[in-house]
């Protein structure tokens, strides 16, 4: 395989895996396949994905229903790229490269700060997906 040919293996990172980083991990998963191997952790996750996030991603024909939050373990070392909508530091070092996405955490703020937060995200992770599939042809 040519360097720079190789699935990408991203990592979406936020405060509870409820919410954000779900959506982005839906995202990835529908459209970006052929580009990343996509998971979601966070830093202090909660029992459950948020209904208001599965709800918002079925508006978009993504299913995340059986998605459930991971924490931020060993996932961090095994990634390639974390994207970090936490809004604060990763814990402890990692070898991967690191981009923040400052996205608004919509958790317990009604449907329309969901919506406004999973459009921002499917439009961060679109383009991510575009520069990875440009960086599989060059």
């Amino acid at each position: 395989m040519a360097r720079g040919s190789r699935v990408k293996k991203v990592l979406f990172l936020c405060i509870g895996n409820c919410c954000r980083s779900q959506m982005a991990e839906g995202f990835a998963r529908a459209y970006g396949a052929d580009v990343m191997e996509a998971a979601s952790a966070g830093l202090n996750p909660t029992p459950q994905v948020a209904p208001e996030t599965v709800q918002t991603m079925a508006e978009k024909n993504i299913d995340i229903s059986k998605h459930f939050p991971k924490p931020y373990d060993a996932r961090g070392t095994q990634a390639d790229l974390i994207i970090n909508m936490s809004g604060g530091p990763l814990p402890g070092a990692t070898k991967a490269e690191v981009r923040e996405w400052r996205v608004e955490d919509p958790f317990l703020r009604g449907p329309q700060v969901y919506r406004r937060s999973c459009q921002e995200i499917e439009s961060h992770v679109m383009r991510l997906i575009l520069e990875l599939r440009r960086k599989q042809t060059s």
